[in-house]
């Protein structure tokens, strides 16, 4: 499979995040544009081009401390709030879906 980073092309066809998982227990976390990272959507650093993504991407690649696993998801805005963009992120977004304890 090919890393994010190696990809030649990336396409954006509209507004654009970063999300990643956290390290430490798996939640859905987003890129801030304070450089770090936030559960809520609503935080993330919003990007519209190839370039600003790619370069959102390689530095939250960078930041395996914090996150694993980062890559580029749609999200769509709608009277200034910021929807997961497709299916996928509208899962990932209402949280884990297996149960992390044991029964």
């Amino acid at each position: 499979m090919t890393s994010p980073l190696e990809q030649k092309k990336i396409r954006i066809t509209g507004p654009s995040v970063v999300t990643a998982n956290r390290t430490w227990d798996g939640v859905v976390v987003y890129r801030t544009a304070q450089q770090g990272w936030s559960t809520a959507l609503s935080d993330a650093a919003i990007v519209s081009t190839s370039d600003d993504a790619r370069a959102l991407l390689a530095e939250s690649a960078a930041d395996d401390v914090g996150a694993v696993g980062a890559y580029i998801a749609p999200v769509e805005l709608k009277g200034g709030v910021v929807k997961p963009g497709n299916l996928r992120e509208h899962i990932r977004s209402k949280g884990l879906t297996i149960d992390l304890l044991p029964a």
